[in-house]
């Protein structure tokens, strides 16, 4: 090697460092969190929301039948500040759990996980799960392009919690005491 091109990457390496390090805090689904207040106590979700980009729900991205880590990146991590209820379901104590989906095409299952830090599913364990409901899927006439969550304030004490992406919406109520 010239001593002419090793001067050349000593001072190329820190400028490359610089960028890689710059680069590192962008993600390809930006992340949201969502919260509402219900007689001074708090639901509070946050989550990864890809975008379809011409991807079809249930077939290249949360296929049908698989557990899902509802949004992207790390696992959606649900927080309460009270006891909530999930009508026909169970009670969950205050605290943070992650939210799982097994999507179909009629119903999504849903999975309340004691275990709120995980990256994605991929080292989900049913034997940690709090339980699991079912939704059933309303088909929406227009897509949703990227994965929502919503938290809308039914009564007091009381809100509807709506997830959508594709052509699926699926909805429940949280109930806090």
């Amino acid at each position: 090697m010239t001593r002419r091109l090793a001067m050349m990457l000593s001072a190329a390496g820190p400028v490359m460092a610089y960028s890689a390090f710059q680069n590192q805090g962008k993600r390809a689904s930006p992340h949201e969190t969502v919260s509402i207040d219900l007689d001074g106590k708090t639901i509070t979700i946050s989550y990864g929301r890809p975008y379809l980009k011409g991807r079809q729900v249930g077939k290249e991205v949360a296929p049908y039948g698989e557990v899902w880590r509802l949004g992207a990146d790390e696992a959606t991590k649900i927080t309460v500040t009270a006891y909530t209820t999930i009508p026909n379901a169970f009670e969950l104590l205050p605290g943070s759990y992650a939210l799982f989906a097994i999507p179909n095409p009629d119903k999504w299952t849903m999975i309340v996980n004691k275990i709120a830090d995980q990256w994605g599913a991929f080292s989900y364990k049913q034997s940690e799960d709090l339980g699991r409901f079912h939704l059933k899927v309303k088909e929406l006439s227009t897509p949703v392009e990227q994965f929502t969550i919503t938290l809308k304030k039914q009564a007091s004490n009381v809100a509807e919690l709506n997830l959508a992406w594709g052509k699926a919406s699926v909805s429940t109520t949280l109930k806090v005491t």
